[in-house]
């Protein structure tokens, strides 16, 4: 038999599929007074928590949206308020420049693909300034004319500005190359203080898809959430830190009939039936056990992703944006 799991790209999900706390791994979870968003920390301390978790040791900051589709422009607003804090905090944890001078952002996945399209997406929404302006390290004199093309700007001299470069490197079936490779020449020519990485991730269950935003300080694993395994982009490989910030996009098949089960059990416990005993004797990874068996090999590698992917990842794809401008130019 094949061996198959769940496949997720966000640390809460695998810290909240482990039984009791795990050695090595901390959790602390709050919600923001000004927004009402629900924030989750999953810290991995040592290998031991990495192994249980199956993720690199570092930090792991998770925001939970309510449905940007059902939401008004105000609280989208807050979102992307709210995840510019966290950028911000995360950055200057991470970057030996604290005033963050020159970022380079860089959206993965394929923008032909919809629900692969959230990197190119955010990279489109961004107002880059290294054409506009100087890093602060050149010295340019603070008297400079003010924000120019950039709509937003705070009311600071054009000098104080960082300098945001872009790009979207494509995937490697269209480019031939890794990721990784091209980075490594753009770092090496660009010299940024900080990558941002951002990318479409895989979920386990289906009500966070498009309404969760992960921040970590790991770096990334392109196409991990998919078994589509690349070249990592981490601080070891690039020479610079890197801060990641991902959406899950889709979530596995197996995933959606794991989490139908259950609700099915939740009803037939609510109507007595006698099968729901015999169900609920078994736990919940011995359902999905079952699942997988009675699944694979037809539907173990398909991934499902919602009918308004292309809203949703619209959406997205602007709050990402703007928390990423609001914690580099409102810092």
């Amino acid at each position: 038999m094949v061996d198959f799991e769940v496949r997720t790209d966000l640390a809460v999900e695998e810290q909240e599929h482990a039984s009791g706390e795990i050695s090595g791994v901390s959790l602390r979870e709050w919600r923001e007074a000004d927004s009402g968003i629900k924030l989750s920390e999953v810290r991995i301390l040592n290998e031991h928590g990495s192994e249980a978790l199956g993720k690199p040791q570092g930090t792991y900051l998770t925001l939970e949206l309510a449905p940007l589709t059902d939401s008004a422009p105000a609280c989208q607003s807050l979102a992307a308020r709210s995840l510019a804090r966290q950028i911000r905090k995360l950055a200057r944890q991470i970057s030996a420049d604290r005033r963050l001078t020159s970022v380079l952002v860089t959206g993965l996945g394929n923008r032909l693909v919809t629900a692969d399209s959230l990197g190119p997406e955010t990279v489109d929404n961004l107002q880059v300034t290294h054409h506009l302006t100087k890093p602060l390290s050149a010295g340019t004199a603070a008297g400079s004319t003010a924000c120019g093309q950039l709509s937003d700007c705070p009311k600071r001299p054009h000098a104080a500005l960082p300098s945001l470069r872009a790009l979207s490197p494509g995937v490697m079936a269209q480019t031939g190359m890794e990721t990784a490779q091209i980075l490594r020449g753009v770092i090496r020519e660009t010299r940024p203080d900080l990558l941002i990485v951002i990318d479409a991730l895989a979920a386990r269950s289906i009500t966070r898809l498009g309404t969760t935003i992960q921040l970590t300080d790991t770096g990334i694993r392109p196409g991990s959430g998919v078994g589509n395994h690349r070249h990592e982009l981490t601080r070891e490989s690039l020479g610079l830190p890197v801060l990641a910030i991902g959406v899950p996009t889709v979530v596995g098949a197996v995933a959606i009939v794991h989490d139908t089960v259950n609700a099915f059990l939740r009803a037939l416990e609510r109507s007595a039936a006698p099968i729901a005993a015999a169900m609920n004797a078994m736990d919940s990874d011995e359902q999905y056990e079952l699942i997988r068996e009675l699944m694979e090999p037809e539907f173990a590698t398909l991934y499902v992703t919602p009918p308004n992917i292309d809203e949703i990842v619209g959406l997205v794809s602007h709050v990402v944006a703007e928390g990423i401008q609001q914690a580099l130019f409102l810092g």
